[in-house]
């Protein structure tokens, strides 16, 4: 979007078709393919593995777990004093 020919004649000859002088640049469109398909597989990736999490631990801790307090009961520390 920035590139444009008449900043840097280099690139009317090694991106020739991909940069023009003109509003719409071609390699802008390849940029966002790129921007679309990253997110794509981020998002696919991290649904695969929370359902292999899910499957094989689980996602969220019995309701007891819970009640008791996660602080004590996965590494045994209060996170806040208890008022008596």
């Amino acid at each position: 979007m920035l590139a444009r020919n008449s900043a840097n004649a280099n690139l009317a000859t090694n991106l020739k078709d991909k940069v023009t002088d003109s509003l719409f640049q071609p390699l802008v469109v390849e940029q966002l393919k790129a921007i679309v398909i990253t997110l794509v597989l981020a998002v696919g990736g991290t649904v695969v593995i929370a359902y292999i999490v899910k499957a094989v631990l689980g996602l969220r801790p019995t309701e007891e777990v819970e009640v008791a307090g996660l602080d004590v009961t996965e590494h045994g520390e209060e996170g806040y004093h208890q008022a008596s």
